[in-house]
């Protein structure tokens, strides 16, 4: 019997995507040189990579957890360890080879508390992985023989002669190190979403109990994906140690597992771009945010808030929603709308942020001998009665034209929808 030859049609688009991304992160150096915009490319790497471990849990399996950050930060503990003993001529490891340490220790750790973990589901698996977030965290400080207690593990990593003219001294040596483990590690977790252990947890997430009828042990299928979500959250705390040479105990702390799940979200789990947009924003929040202004964690508590009533599918669904409107030609006519959503949310803010600012202004900038306040380059005075008046007023106005606005938004919307279901129809029916 002669072989049957079936043509397959490449995915340009997706080879396109992938090119660009590649690209992107060879030439973001170029565009970015100084020794800042260095550092912050390559924190955003390591988040990318974290964040993305991160979605394999939530957006794919539906296992929302408090305790991620223990295997980055675990992964990045047995790293730098592993650094240092490289340098006492102990390892015979190559430097650039030091975060896939980490990642074996993430996968286990993963091992070890993952067949714990993953034995409930729902609310009982996220309880069980703040509980071990907590017991790690607090060993953290209680053997600092491991740890380092409270100020840390610090290693070297410019060990030895260079070698190809590479030492990893440089900040872009340690960049470009870490983008390609990020476009590996990326390309490597995409894979998965395609594999049939990614496709059993799609539906793992979307119903259970049919996956136990047709033969399949949901346990063991959480099991699996949470060892390797371990080991890439490994992975990128070995970058971490890598690229910070010290670890101290916050990498395991609860507030950076809070940061997976707050950024994640707000990129978008339901899409596997997201947790990219996420990780950027992350870095961006952490480093250069909070250098603006002190109350940059309740800007970001309300812009959560917001973000969950009225997106919640995250960055990523806004753009894919777009992208569908203009795939049928009908987005100009919602651009005047957005414009005006824009602007009305921006006088909230305005007004929300004066009074924000004056409240930090009165706890902590006076105690500390600070000057005079200015937001927005308008000068305000936290002790009397008119800037209290004025940020109120314009609160209330941005909120009342926000929502005279998002009306309006809505039922151009439902118009533009219809629209398109119309000729989709029409389509259907030729």
């Amino acid at each position: 019997m002669a072989p049957v030859f079936r043509y397959r049609p490449r995915d340009v688009a997706r080879g396109l995507v992938w090119g660009l991304f590649a690209l992107l992160l060879a030439v973001a150096p170029l565009l970015f040189g100084s020794g800042l915009s260095l550092t912050l490319l390559s924190q955003m790497g390591i988040a990318i990579i974290a964040c993305l471990s991160y979605n394999m849990l939530l957006g794919q399996g539906g296992m929302l957890s408090f305790g991620h950050a223990v295997y980055s930060g675990l992964g990045a503990y047995l790293a730098i360890h592993a650094l240092n003993r490289v340098a006492d001529g102990q390892l015979p490891l190559p430097v650039s080879l030091v975060p896939l340490v980490g990642a074996l220790a993430g996968i286990g750790v993963a091992l070890l508390l993952g067949f714990v973990t993953t034995r409930k589901s729902g609310t009982p698996f996220a309880m069980i992985t703040l509980g071990l977030a907590e017991l790690v965290f607090a060993m953290s400080l209680m053997v600092p023989e491991f740890f380092g207690g409270e100020a840390g593990v610090a290693a070297d990593r410019v060990i030895g002669p260079p070698v190809a003219g590479i030492s990893f001294g440089p900040q872009i040596q340690v960049y470009t190190l870490i983008a390609l483990y990020t476009f590996f590690a990326t390309a490597a977790m995409f894979a998965f979403t395609h594999t049939p252990l990614g496709r059993m947890l799609n539906a793992v997430r979307d119903n259970p109990e049919r996956v136990g009828y047709i033969g399949y042990d949901a346990q063991r299928v959480r099991y699996l994906t949470f060892v390797i979500a371990g080991g890439f959250a490994g992975l990128s705390g070995g970058l971490h140690a890598l690229n910070f040479e010290i670890v101290t105990a916050e990498v395991v702390g609860l507030q950076r597992s809070g940061a997976y799940l707050l950024f994640t979200f707000l990129g978008g789990a339901g899409f596997f771009f997201g947790p990219i947009l996420g990780a950027v924003l992350m870095v961006l929040a952490f480093v250069l945010f909070s250098e603006f202004t002190q109350a940059w964690l309740l800007y970001l508590g309300l812009v959560f808030l917001v973000m969950v009533m009225y997106a919640p599918g995250g960055l990523a669904g806004l753009v894919m929603m777009n992208l569908r409107v203009a795939a049928y030609g009908r987005l100009r006519p919602l651009w005047p709308a957005y414009l005006a959503l824009a602007g009305t949310a921006l006088t909230v803010l305005a007004g929300v942020g004066a009074m924000i600012e004056m409240v930090y202004h009165l706890r902590l900038d006076a105690a500390l001998g600070g000057g005079p306040l200015r937001f927005l380059g308008v000068p305000l005075e936290p002790h009397g009665i008119d800037s209290w008046c004025g940020a109120v007023l314009v609160a209330l106005a941005g909120l009342g034209l926000f929502e005279l606005t998002r009306r309006e938004f809505a039922r151009r919307w439902g118009a533009v929808q219809q629209e398109i279901a119309h000729e989709i129809r029409q389509k259907e029916a030729s």
